[in-house]
């Protein structure tokens, strides 16, 4: 393999939880005693690939982050504690602003079972294909409806995968793709992939992240994290 490149995590916690029913934000939660975004900063903290981590906030929420976050639990390799944006697009657009050269991992800080093996997956793939996502082959069969939920079409399951983060690029080839994207009247993307797609001659590859790499968004994923991280532990 090549000379290792510098690695960037830019680690999202800007998301405020609607669909949580809580006045704390998910993020926020304590999970095993910790909160939820104590575990993903945790596992790029102890990875040897990563150089640094900017950490993406809520607006206003910066201070508490650094003292409650990042001084609390000792992370050394959170560099930069910046504000995101209205939507999480905005809150990527405003990591990637720090970003150097090298390669750039996204991450929802609400995804708390990230870890070593992933993170080490993810820059063998970046290293080789430049674009790549964290996924796992859909256990479901999936359908396709249109805007009256009738069903239009049914995919093959073989050739279906539920995205997940980390999402690795080269960090000069999605500053250039957000640049792009942030010049559009209207912005439907719903991750980074979608953003890189956009690129002429730009193909994104799916790794294998992990069945239990769920997202914190409803009270019953909580309960669910609490088995996983039993389980872990």
């Amino acid at each position: 393999m090549d000379e290792k490149k510098y690695c960037t995590a830019i680690v999202l916690a800007a998301g405020s939880g609607k669909r949580m029913g809580t006045k704390v934000h998910k993020q926020y939660l304590l999970m095993g005693g910790k909160p939820v975004l104590y575990y993903s900063l945790r596992a790029f903290e102890d990875s040897r690939r990563i150089d640094e981590i900017i950490l993406v906030c809520g607006a206003g929420e910066e201070e508490y982050c650094r003292q409650e976050i990042v001084e609390k639990y000792e992370f050394s390799k959170v560099h930069k504690i910046i504000s995101g944006g209205v939507e999480r697009y905005n809150s990527v657009w405003n990591g990637l602003q720090e970003v150097k050269d090298g390669y750039v991992y996204i991450h929802d800080g609400a995804r708390p079972f990230v870890d070593g093996e992933m993170i080490e997956r993810a820059y063998e793939c970046v290293s080789e294909y430049h674009a790549c996502v964290a996924g796992m082959p859909s256990k479901d069969t999936v359908k396709i409806a249109d805007g009256d939920n009738m069903v239009t079409q049914t995919p093959d399951r073989s050739s279906v995968w539920i995205v997940q983060t980390p999402q690795v690029f080269d960090a000069k080839l999605i500053k250039k793709a957000y640049a792009m994207l942030m010049e559009q009247k209207v912005i439907t993307v719903t991750d980074d992939a979608m953003v890189a797609e956009q690129m002429p001659g730009i193909t994104v590859r799916l790794f294998f992240g992990s069945y239990e790499n769920i997202k914190i968004t409803t009270p019953e994923d909580l309960d669910i994290a609490e088995v996983f991280l039993k389980r872990k532990s």
